[in-house]
């Protein structure tokens, strides 16, 4: 954990409330930046947090309807 929170930046406390789900919502730089460290892109870590519901088609888009980026 300690080598990935100083790769990404952000302090080893941050990293871990992050983890425990102590910062509800972390900055998109913050996500950004550890899922750069970790090899992830962005996409894989939003299909993660929000999968598809059951049903749902994609949009033009390609995502789902309902769905939306957050901001």
């Amino acid at each position: 954990m300690l080598e990935t929170a100083l790769e990404a930046h952000v302090s080893p406390e941050t990293l871990r409330k992050i983890e425990t789900g102590r910062v509800a919502t972390p900055s998109f730089p913050t996500i950004a930046a550890i899922a750069e460290v970790l090899g992830l892109s962005l996409d894989a870590v939003w299909a993660e947090m929000n999968p598809p519901e059951s049903g749902a088609e994609p949009t033009r888009a390609g995502r789902f309807a309902g769905e939306r980026l957050a901001s």
